[in-house]
This record gives C-alpha cells, sequence and structure tokens, in this order.
C-alpha cells in the first residue's frame, strides 16, 4: 500500500496521544479513589479508637457521650466521602465517554482514509491499481533496479476479445471478464510483483528481480483460461508483450518498447491467423 499524508499521519497520531492521555487520566483517578478509601477506612478506625478508648480505661459515667459523638463524626465523615466518591465516579464517566466519542472518531478517520487511499490508488473495477499508482511504482522499481542492478521486467497485456463480448453479451459480461483477468493476474504473480489495470482492456505487470525467461512461467498459468456468464462459456484470449530494464533508460522508455513488443506480437498473431485461413 502507498503511504498516507503526512497530515493524515499527523491527525491519527494526535488522536493516539489524546486516547493514552485520556486513558492515563482515568488510571490516575482511580489510584487517588482507592486511596482515599484506604485513607478513609483508617480514619475511621482512628477515630473509633480515640473516643473509646479513653473512656474504657477510665470507666468514667459520659462514656456513652463519647460514643455518640464518636458516632456522628463518623457519619459525616462516611456522608463526605461517599459524596467524593460518586463525584470521582462521575467524572471518569465522563471522560470514559470521551475516550469512546474519540475512539469512534479514530475509526471513521481510518475508514474515510481508506476510502480516499483507493479512490487515488486502487481500479474501482477490479481492485489492481491504476495507471498512476502503477506508474508511479514503475519509477520506483527503476530507480532500484539502476541502483542495485536488479533485473527487472514489464509485461503489457491487452484482451483480445472484450468488444466481441461487449456487443454480444452486453457491457456487464465484459466486466466481469475484465475482474476475470484482474484476479487471475493477481494469482499468477508473486508477492512482490505488481498487477495494474492502465485502462480498459489494457494490463500491466511489473515483476522485479525477474528474468525474461521466467515470465513464460506467469504466462503459463493464465493459459486456456475461460469464464462462465449467463449459462455461457466465454474463452478469454490476450495479447502480450514483455521486455526488461536496460540500465539508464527511463520508466517511459521501458513502456514504450513493451508497448512495441505488445503490439508485434498481435500483428504475428494475426498474420498467423490469415496463413491458417488460407491453408484452409
Amino acid at each position: 500500500m502507498q503511504p498516507e499524508s503526512p497530515s493524515a499521519e499527523g491527525a491519527r497520531a494526535a488522536q493516539e496521544k489524546q486516547i493514552q492521555a485520556n486513558i492515563r487520566h482515568i488510571q490516575h483517578r482511580q489510584w487517588w479513589l482507592w486511596s482515599s478509601a484506604v485513607l478513609v477506612t483508617m480514619l475511621l478506625a482512628l477515630g473509633i479508637a480515640s473516643f473509646a478508648f479513653p473512656g474504657l480505661l477510665a470507666q468514667a459515667e459520659d462514656f456513652s457521650f463519647y460514643i455518640g459523638q464518636a458516632v456522628r463524626g463518623l457519619v459525616g465523615l462516611v456522608l463526605l466521602f461517599n459524596v467524593y466518591v460518586v463525584y470521582q465516579q462521575l467524572q471518569i464517566h465522563r471522560i470514559q465517554r470521551q475516550l469512546s466519542e474519540q475512539i469512534d472518531t479514530l475509526g471513521k478517520m481510518e475508514v474515510r482514509t481508506e476510502e480516499v487511499y483507493k479512490l487515488a490508488v486502487l481500479d474501482s473495477l477490479t481492485g489492481l491499481y491504476n495507471r498512476r499508482s502503477g506508474e508511479q511504482r514503475l519509477a520506483q522499481e527503476v530507480a532500484r533496479s539502476e541502483r542495485h542492478g536488479h533485473p527487472l521486467t514489464v509485461l503489457l497485456l491487452d484482451l483480445d476479445n472484450l468488444k466481441y463480448v461487449n456487443d454480444k453479451f452486453g457491457h456487464a459480461a465484459g466486466d466481469e471478464l475484465i475482474k476475470f483477468i484482474a484476479e487471475r493476474l493477481n494469482r499468477a504473480i508473486r508477492g512482490s510483483d505488481l498487477a495494474v489495470r492502465l485502462g480498459g482492456d489494457e494490463f500491466l505487470l511489473l515483476l522485479p528481480e525477474c528474468k525474461l525467461e521466467e515470465v513464460r512461467h506467469v504466462l503459463s498459468r493464465l493459459s486456456g483460461l475461460k469464464i462462465e456468464y449467463d449459462g455461457k462459456t466465454i474463452p478469454l484470449t490476450f495479447s502480450v508483450g514483455w521486455t526488461n530494464y536496460i540500465p539508464g533508460e527511463s520508466p517511459e522508455e521501458l513502456l514504450r518498447r513493451a508497448d512495441d513488443a505488445l503490439y508485434a506480437n498481435k500483428r504475428l498473431a494475426k498474420e498467423q491467423r490469415e496463413v491458417n485461413a488460407l491453408a484452409r
């Protein structure tokens, strides 16, 4: 996948930092809440001891008076502590709600980023890379091949019977044919390769570190293809042309040589069909 824009990355990083800050804030408040509970418990125990212990030693007649004061004081402390706990819980719930909203916003941002990425980089019909992103990747692979001396092969593929399919079965059948060949192209190449829909019925394969003689392995995975549509079997035929990168040439020159090879193969196939027709 192509990297996200700096603005999208910055917005996401800011959201993540805000969420982390809120999580730390919640943890801090919960720690203070538990600490306060322990402190109040200790104060209650000390309060009971301070009021009851002198009376037990002296066996004073006003012992019940001290106990009454102790109870009233303890009740007051408990009430204050309960008010404090309720306030803290309300604050924690508020922060948790804000955190949920931020997570939801971040999720929506990721969805929008993914949608923008698909519109900018991928072909809407096939899911392959579109012409613009394919040309960018080609420039990167040419630079890498020039820098490291690795082989680079480009292959152009042109469907032969798309117009016939559109005229006979309708454009919906033509779209199915294009999607079918796109899927098979993705299955025929390696993970390091790239399949691109240039437009219409034209496709480009970028094959880094692939020698010319290895292209036959890719083509063998595409032979004999046919698609079933509306109860009818439609054979899938195509023309191909490929070439390897020559050090020092531009991506445009590389594509032009591959295009020349494609049309040379198409002319050769047409001449062969005419010869076969005359031989009959």
